[in-house]
């Protein structure tokens, strides 16, 4: 197996981040999303990652030699300056399985910290029953939110995880 590394991306990653999401979405996703999201035009998907990616929104790529294979987005919470976000984590189905979903969580969670975050909370869809025992395995635990939120063009239930970033450095270390 080929090194896996994390990085920063970079606006000149745009397009591959946007592919990755379409793949994800395609693969993954199709059953729940509509299909206008998971046709969704690639060059435009691409303008809008880029544009995140020039006013330095975090998002971290996966690669597995030269084979981008997924990617995080994270950011400050809006309602609260000690915690952190994790928008979303991808991995490519095909790349499952091999630790880049677990790398690209430290990753992130590294990121938050570097801003000066103690603790992290990441949304995810009620339904996702694989992420959210990904994220329990983790050690991110569901804290009784639940939202309706617009994900893209409908509407999904979602529930809250936390963690506190401190314990995961420790944990992380062993």
């Amino acid at each position: 197996m080929a090194p896996s590394t994390v990085r920063r991306a970079t606006a000149l990653d745009a397009a591959t981040i946007a592919e990755l999401q379409l793949q994800v979405w395609q693969q993954a996703f199709s059953d729940v999303l509509p299909s206008e999201v998971v046709l969704a035009d690639p060059t435009a998907h691409a303008a809008s990652w880029e544009a995140r990616l020039s006013r330095g929104g975090a998002v971290l790529l996966a690669t597995e030699g030269s084979e981008p294979v997924g990617f995080a987005a994270v950011a400050a919470a809006p309602d609260d300056e000690l915690a952190g976000e994790i928008e979303l984590i991808y991995v490519v189905p095909r790349w499952g399985r091999r630790g880049h979903g677990g790398r690209l969580l430290a990753a992130a969670a590294d990121e938050l910290r570097r801003v000066g975050a103690t603790s992290g909370r990441w949304w995810l869809p009620e339904t996702d029953r694989a992420s959210r025992r990904f994220a329990a395995t983790a050690g991110w635990s569901a804290d009784g939110v639940v939202t309706l939120s617009q994900l893209v063009s409908f509407l999904a239930f979602q529930v809250r995880v936390v963690a506190g970033l401190t314990v995961l450095a420790v944990e992380g270390s062993h």
